[in-house]
C-alpha cells in the first residue's frame, strides 16, 4: 500500500493511475469536499495533512509519495507557502516516522535552490531540506513545467490559441523552460519505489528540449493548425499592474510567479534518464494527447 498525499491533483491523479496499473494498493489524502476530484476508485483518509490521528490512519504503508504543493498565496485563507511547503512536508515526514514508514518520495520543482530569490522556490528548498536531515530513504524530483491531460498551463495555452487569433506574451518571450510530460513525471514516481539507484537522491526532470516561450507558442499552433499574431506586452506594464491586482484571485500573476518566469526553468543536471528507464518525450508529441 502506498499513501499518496495531493493525489486528487493534476498530476497526483497520473500517480495514482499509474500505481493502480502496476498492482499497487493505493490510499490517499482528501480533503472533504474534493473527493469527485479523484478519477480513481482507492482507500480514502479523509481530512488534510495535519491530522492528528494521521500516523494511525497510514500504519502499514510502505512508502509516501508526498505531492501536496502551491503556485500561489492567498494568505487570508491560510493559504501560504510557509503551511503548504514547509509545514505540511515536516507533518508528513513525522506521520511517515511514527507509522514505522521508511520510503519517502517528494515532489519539489525545478530552481528550487538555497539562494534563490522567490518565496515559492525557498520555502521549497526548506522542505527539502527537511526531507534529507529527516533519516528516511527518500526521492525527490524537481520538474520543470509539467503539461498533459487537465494540466493548467498547456491546456489553458492550447485553449486560448484554438480560439483566439492573437495571443499577449509577457515580455521579450525568450525565457526558456523544458516541458516535461505528465506521464514521464508519474512512471518517475512509480519507478522511484522500486529503484535502488533513486535513493537518497535529487533529480532535476525536464523533456528533451528547452524551449522560449515563444516557441513553445509556435510549437502549440503548430500541432493545431493555427495561426497565431503575439502581441508582446512590455515588462514595466506587467509589473504595474502586477504590483497593483496580485492581491485579487481574478489577477493571473504575482511578482512572486513573475520573478519564476523570467528567471527560466530549464534543467542542468541530465542524469535522471540514465537511472529510469523512460524515453522523453518531445514536447510536439506530448501535445498530442490534448488533441
Amino acid at each position: 500500500m502506498i499513501f499518496v498525499t495531493g493525489g486528487t491533483g493534476f498530476v497526483g491523479n497520473h500517480i495514482v493511475g499509474a500505481l493502480l496499473s502496476l498492482g499497487e494498493g493505493v490510499k490517499c489524502l482528501v480533503r472533504p469536499g474534493s473527493e469527485k476530484r479523484l478519477r480513481h476508485k482507492v482507500e480514502m483518509v479523509k481530512g488534510d495533512i495535519f491530522l492528528p490521528d494521521l500516523a494511525k490512519r497510514i500504519e502499514g504503508c510502505k512508502a509516501i509519495i508526498h505531492l501536496i504543493g502551491i503556485i500561489r498565496e492567498f494568505p487570508k485563507k491560510g493559504i501560504t507557502f510557509k503551511k503548504l511547503h514547509v509545514d505540511a512536508t515536516y507533518a508528513a515526514l513525522e506521520a511517515a516516522k511514527k507509522a514505522g514508514i521508511r520510503r519517502f518520495i517528494h515532489m519539489s520543482a525545478l530552481g528550487t535552490r538555497e539562494n534563490a530569490v522567490s518565496e515559492y522556490h525557498k520555502t521549497k528548498f526548506e522542505a527539502e531540506t527537511l526531507v534529507k536531515e529527516s533519516g528516511l530513504v527518500y526521492t525527490i524530483f524537481r520538474p520543470s513545467v509539467i503539461y498533459g491531460p487537465y494540466d493548467h498551463f498547456v491546456t489553458m495555452l492550447s485553449k486560448v490559441i484554438k480560439i483566439s487569433p492573437i495571443l499577449p506574451i509577457i515580455g521579450d518571450g525568450l525565457y526558456k523552460m523544458q516541458p516535461v510530460h505528465v506521464k514521464t513525471v508519474a512512471l518517475a514516481f512509480v519507478f522511484a519505489l522500486y529503484l535502488s539507484q533513486s535513493e537518497n537522491k535529487v533529480f532535476e526532470l525536464g523533456g528533451p528540449e528547452a524551449l522560449s516561450y515563444n516557441k513553445i507558442v509556435d510549437i502549440i499552433a503548430n500541432v493545431f493548425n493555427k495561426k497565431i499574431k503575439k502581441i508582446h506586452v512590455p515588462l514595466n506594464m506587467v509589473n504595474f499592474f502586477t504590483k497593483r491586482l496580485q492581491n485579487f484571485p481574478f489577477y493571473p500573476l504575482t511578482e512572486d510567479m513573475l520573478v519564476m518566469l523570467l528567471e527560466g526553468n530549464v534543467v542542468k543536471d541530465n542524469k535522471f534518464y540514465e537511472v529510469f528507464p523512460l524515453k522523453p518525450i518531445r514536447f510536439s508529441e506530448g501535445l498530442r494527447y490534448l488533441k
